[in-house]
């Protein structure tokens, strides 16, 4: 059976040394969470730490920190998981091999919430300041809880079957928060918490919101799982844990108060009271650079509980990869097959963790429809696109890059520098472009024009290739538009240093268009698919994950792509020549996460030889 606890799953862990306890004290702030980046960066262990300063509580990370460490945790339950998704994917295999899922029925059960008359999560009872207070970087607005289980439910149909239970960020001190009796919610678009508070302003009621920290394993993978809408997360995390969830009422609980996970290590108990927001933020987030402070939503806090053997867990969140990196690698794991069947003639969906998750997605497609014409431009593949960014949080891409599956049998969509070398031999940019402008983008995302607003844009291509990708950057020293510096980033892209941005149509020297327009469409730079201008190209071409997390995340489509022999017809917009991406930093980019000089020199003098963190990472 899975862990009942978080606690038992940490002794587990360190039974079979996939934990290391950190006995020397260490703070919260700051230091423990740079410790936490150079072990999961260096594919360390789990760590306990025992001694955090000025907390009496146990602190655990990096339990998640490795794809091998997540398939241990689950061991037990693991190949039910499997089992129940591959239903999901072909339902017709019950049919064909009934005696592989004699067992499914019975692991169900795990999925039906049960009530607890015990419920050691109730067990003692403490202020929001006696909370361990665990800031992650340097300009974060105060202290957040980082592996938050927000739990709501349905103010129109109460009960677990209408419940959402998501990893909605939580700021626990700072701002105008008023002490011990506030925090934060920050939840983002797309998420079913908002449905949820939407309702209960409609109804001119409170919404109950609990906020769990710790549980069992499965419940933190739970939270963060692509479900389809209408299966609760509650119910998938009894499976995966291997027994249901146990749910109680704490002290003083009204009717609008949802109900307590007992076996959670930590509750906040409390209610969200009609659109009250106030200033949340800044925090190192995801993509690699702060949020900043905006309004969001805030909980009026009834009651702090724990666990007598209560261990707080936490992540640390900043430039891929990171621990959520293995979250996101286990979750395709136990959902890739499920993709086809839920999305007709997609084959597999990637979102790139180097690029922040939502700002690009690769995608394998089919042309199915007049195989009797050959291939003369996207037509399935753009339906296909369509129904991608039209499905939970894959909607939130900025870059969808879709590539004809039968032009390349057999390709590998993990292969990342073998994707794009197909898509960008085989693009007609003058074709193959396909923009959505003024829409939805990931809240994080400060590329576009607003909280939340953005541009998409779809690179649809398949047939025979139309170019042969350039290998060298010889003979490319003068350059025209002010460019310089030229790299290569991989066959067919091009790192350049450009002129200081400027906005496009100011006419300025750093302007993207006329960067664009002062390159003849004859000039033999355009054997390149794509230029990209860069601040340092040096560095924009020093890897793939530079290249991905620097172009990705600091361009939004619209005004970020322009190309050499640009045009619009019939509101088309294509190119020529090569196709030109900004990904110079820009003014209104939130800044990169930067550690802490001194706290930076102190984690590593006490990991020198002799040293009480030696051998860690």
């Amino acid at each position: 059976m899975g862990h009942k606890n978080l606690a038992g799953a940490v002794a587990d862990l360190e039974r079979h040394g996939h934990l290391k306890r950190i006995d020397v004290e260490l703070d919260p702030n700051l230091e423990i969470p740079a410790l936490h980046r150079r072990v999961s960066a260096a594919g360390g262990p789990a760590l306990l730490f025992t001694r955090p300063k000025g907390c009496r509580f146990s602190l655990a990370s990096n339990l998640f920190g490795t794809i091998e460490r997540i398939r241990f945790l689950f061991r037990d339950t693991l190949d039910s998981v499997h089992r129940l998704m591959e239903l999901q994917a072909d339902p017709e295999r019950l049919a064909r091999t009934f005696w592989r899922y004699l067992d499914i029925p019975w692991r169900g059960l795990s999925s039906l919430p049960r009530v607890a008359w015990h419920s050691p999560v109730l067990a003692n009872s403490c202020p929001l300041e006696h909370l361990p207070k665990v800031k992650c970087w340097p300009d974060d607005g105060g202290a957040f809880v980082t592996l938050p289980l927000v739990y709501s439910e349905d103010p129109a149909k109460r009960g677990w079957r209408h419940s959402n239970l998501g990893m909605y960020r939580v700021q626990l001190d700072g701002n105008e928060y008023l002490p011990n009796q506030e925090v934060g919610i920050h939840y983002q678009i797309h998420r079913g918490i908002g449905v949820h508070h939407t309702k209960a302003v409609a109804q001119g009621n409170p919404l109950g919101v609990n906020v769990i920290v710790g549980g069992p394993p499965a419940w933190t993978i739970s939270a963060v799982m692509p479900l389809p809408e209408g299966i609760p997360e509650i119910a998938f995390a009894g499976v995966l844990a291997g027994r249901p969830v146990r749910l109680s009422r704490f002290p003083g609980a009204n009717r609008f108060h949802c109900p307590v996970w007992s076996d959670a290590d930590f509750a906040i108990c409390g209610q969200i009271h009609g659109n009250q927001v106030k200033p949340e933020g800044p925090f190192g987030d995801h993509l690699g650079y702060y949020s900043l402070t905006h309004d969001f939503p805030v909980l009026k806090v009834d009651g702090v509980f724990y666990r007598k053997d209560a261990i707080w867990p936490f992540t640390v969140v900043g430039r891929p990869p990171q621990e959520d990196s293995a979250f996101g690698a286990f979750i395709h794991e136990l959902t890739g097959d499920v993709i086809p069947s839920r999305l007709p003639g997609v084959k597999a969906v990637h979102a790139i963790d180097e690029a922040g998750v939502h700002p690009l997605l690769f995608a394998l497609g089919s042309e199915r429809y007049t195989p009797y014409q050959g291939y003369n431009g996207p037509a399935e593949l753009l339906t296909q696109a369509n129904l991608i960014l039209g499905t939970g949080q894959l909607s939130l891409a900025k870059f969808l890059f879709i590539l004809d599956s039968g032009a390349v049998p057999g390709l590998d969509i993990h292969k990342k520098a073998s994707f794009l070398e197909h898509l960008f031999s085989r693009i007609d940019f003058a074709r193959d472009l396909h923009f959505q402008t003024n829409t939805t983008i990931d809240t994080l995302d400060y590329s576009g024009t607003g909280l939340n607003r953005g541009s998409k844009v779809v690179f649809a291509a398949g047939g025979p290739p139309i170019r042969k990708l350039a290998s060298s950057v010889d003979g490319f020293d003068q350059l025209p538009g002010g460019l310089e510096k030229p790299r290569l980033c991989f066959p067919g892209v091009l790192a350049v240093k450009a002129p200081s941005f400027a906005p496009a149509g100011s006419g300025q020297s750093g302007d993207i268009r006329k960067i664009a327009s002062d390159i003849p469409i004859d000039h033999p730079v355009n054997r390149f698919a794509i230029i990209c201008l860069s601040d340092d190209p040096d560095f924009l071409s020093a890897n793939l994950s530079n290249w991905l997390w620097a172009c990705f995340t600091r361009s939004d489509p619209a005004r970020d792509l322009d190309g050499v022999g640009a045009f619009t017809l019939d509101k088309h917009w294509g190119c020529k020549g090569s196709l030109i991406l900004d990904a110079r930093t820009k003014p209104h980019l939130a800044p990169p996460l930067l550690e802490n000089e001194q706290t930076t020199k102190r984690i590593e003098e006490l990991a020198t030889k002799g040293g009480p963190l030696c051998g860690l990472f």
